[in-house]
């Protein structure tokens, strides 16, 4: 995983384990996986919105707020990084159907 994806994971695990004073991420983590579920939708609908609208910049700016969302559901869900590369290396190396890819696609 990026370094700085990293780095930041290790800041969310140590704000899980031993909880500072008004930190956002503890307060994610007291108020549990349906805040932080929440948070994550609401960040998804943010890049789409942002991306529809074609202004780059909001849209990294969104993409940042959902990868650090996304990294709290992963500390609480107790799912560690290198398990996330091990499943996207191992995509990387398959040579799919395309076919197969679209039906998947409009069956989810």
């Amino acid at each position: 995983m990026n370094d700085v994806l990293k780095g930041l994971y290790d800041v969310i695990l140590s704000r899980r384990d031993a909880p500072q004073e008004g930190s956002y991420t503890c307060y994610l983590f007291e108020k549990g996986l349906d805040k932080i579920l929440k948070k994550c939708g609401e960040e998804c609908s943010e890049v789409i919105i942002a991306a529809k609208n074609g202004v780059n910049t909001d849209t990294e700016e969104e993409i940042c707020d959902l990868l650090y969302h996304l990294l709290v559901l992963m500390a609480q869900q107790d799912i560690r990084p290198e398990r996330i590369e091990e499943i996207l290396e191992a995509r990387r190396q398959k040579i799919g159907n395309l076919k197969q890819f679209h039906q998947s696609d409009h069956n989810t």
